[in-house]
């Protein structure tokens, strides 16, 4: 693994100055997030504390307090006005259900994947939906086996090295600086979970196509989502206006359908904290890593 990793104040900051329009175009946060929340009702498990690692606007913390009213939630995430943001989306999805006495208020932690702050198995079950792609895994891994209880369960998706391939491949024949964020692959993170003594690790790929009008309709929806090019190596300064049009223009090779297509290579996975544990998925086969091949799916 030697993917550069991004600076972790600018990523804060850029999902922070993202936070107030980030719901408007979070389309595939939405679909990740609502089959992560699928695969999670398949498993037996009554968590006592829940982690939303990497919490964003607070969307998926209400569907968790459906999903397991007694336990207490913790939203955590780097970017302070996100958490803001967060608070106001679950007061407003509970109503008046959180004045009742016995309702348990979510308690929002500023903080980084890499430095947990919370106590040793302290937790039952992290929930981390499109968060952990901007962290070191080997250190995120470690950090949340730290934290996981030995029974506790942990639930993400990251987002793989063929994401907005399309994007990237227009860039390269403009110039030779990198623009599109580079992640870690399947393989790559697999082991990163069996160095952290993460328990019987699973993952898998699936990969989604979203659709635009022109790549600027693409680069602005990247610029509200907070993904912008972080990368160590960057061209620093502003992008002229003719070098967009030439990334527009060789970016039109793609384009099928009247729409320009954006690929998203997206990884799920879970493990167990601690020793090999009893627990079980319905219906799951569990496959070597070393065998494992990505589902390829639109």
């Amino acid at each position: 693994m030697n993917n550069e990793l991004p600076n972790k104040h600018l990523v804060a900051r850029s999902f922070g100055n993202a936070a107030a329009q980030y719901d408007d175009v979070a389309v595939l946060q939405r679909q990740t997030g609502d089959e992560l929340l699928e695969r999670l009702s398949l498993v037996t498990l009554k968590p006592k504390r829940v982690l939303d690692l990497g919490v964003g606007t607070g969307r998926n913390l209400s569907l968790l307090a459906k999903h397991y009213p007694e336990a207490q939630l913790l939203a955590l995430d780097i970017a302070p006005a996100m958490l803001k943001q967060a608070r106001q989306s679950y007061q407003k999805s509970s109503g008046l259900k959180r004045w009742l006495p016995y309702a348990k208020t979510p308690h929002y932690l500023a903080g980084d994947a890499e430095h947990l702050p919370l106590a040793d198995n302290s937790v039952d079950l992290v929930f981390a939906n499109l968060s952990l792609q901007w962290c070191d895994p080997r250190t995120s891994f470690a950090e949340i086996q730290r934290v996981l209880r030995p029974d506790g369960l942990l639930m993400f998706t990251s987002l793989g090295p063929d994401t907005l391939r399309e994007l990237r491949q227009a860039w390269a024949e403009v110039d030779d600086y990198p623009h599109v964020n580079m992640f870690y692959d399947m393989h790559d993170v697999g082991e990163a979970m069996m160095a952290a003594g993460l328990a019987e690790p699973v993952l898998d790929t699936d990969r989604y196509t979203l659709t635009y009008d022109s790549a600027m309709a693409l680069m602005k929806d990247l610029k509200i989502l907070g993904a912008r090019n972080l990368n160590a190596g960057r061209r620093k300064g502003l992008t002229g206006k003719n070098t967009i049009k030439q990334v527009g223009d060789a970016y039109e090779q793609f384009r099928r359908d009247d729409l320009l297509p954006a690929t998203y290579e997206v990884v799920y996975g879970h493990a167990w904290g601690g020793q090999l544990k009893q627990q079980k998925v319905d219906g799951e086969v569990r496959i070597p890593l070393n065998q494992l091949q990505g589902r390829k799916a639109v």
